[in-house]
């Protein structure tokens, strides 16, 4: 277990803040194809989190991105949908970088994005009854695929440009 220092919470903070940034400013464009899909660019940050950091971090993160991101944006009745997924998609993530530390870090993301679809659907049937719903799984798990793979692209371009020994430069002055 790593030790909560202020350096790591200071990276905690960071990558929280991009994702809320990210998350709002994807909020201003409209859906992909089918209502409420998103690209999910703010997951970039949740993967770099799980990477540099640990899954309880990662998991911090989902909670106060979604919390703060339905406050300031979707509105307090997306949170179950929203905070549900995140939360069962990012243990997947950390359950699988874990059982399958070679398993590629686009692989993790589809996987990702698939699950987070998958449960925000079955969250919406479960809360509204409309089993009807279950019908754009389908269309949802390949949206989820496209969007985790462009997310985890992202993310591994981001480690092999930035490797995580510059987010220890940036925060060599701080205790911890």
């Amino acid at each position: 277990m790593k030790k909560f220092t202020t350096k790591r919470l200071t990276v905690l903070s960071f990558l929280t803040g991009l994702a809320l940034i990210a998350f709002m400013i994807e909020s201003l464009f409209p859906p992909l194809l089918l209502p409420g899909a998103k690209m999910g660019i703010s997951n970039i940050f949740t993967m770099l989190c799980l990477v540099m950091l640990t899954p309880c971090d990662a998991v911090v993160l989902i909670i106060v991105r979604t919390l703060l991101g339905s406050l300031f944006s979707s509105g307090i009745s997306t949170l179950i949908y929203s905070l549900s997924a995140g939360l069962v998609s990012v243990i997947l993530s950390s359950v699988l970088m874990r059982v399958f530390p070679r398993i590629s870090i686009v692989s993790i993301s589809i996987a990702s994005a698939v699950t987070h679809n998958a449960v925000q659907n079955l969250m919406f049937v479960w809360v509204t009854g409309a089993k009807l719903m279950l019908g754009y799984l389908p269309y949802l798990a390949l949206i989820g695929a496209v969007a985790g793979a462009v997310v985890g692209l992202a993310t591994y371009f981001i480690i092999k440009i930035l490797p995580i020994s510059v987010f220890d430069r940036l925060y060599a002055g701080l205790d911890g």
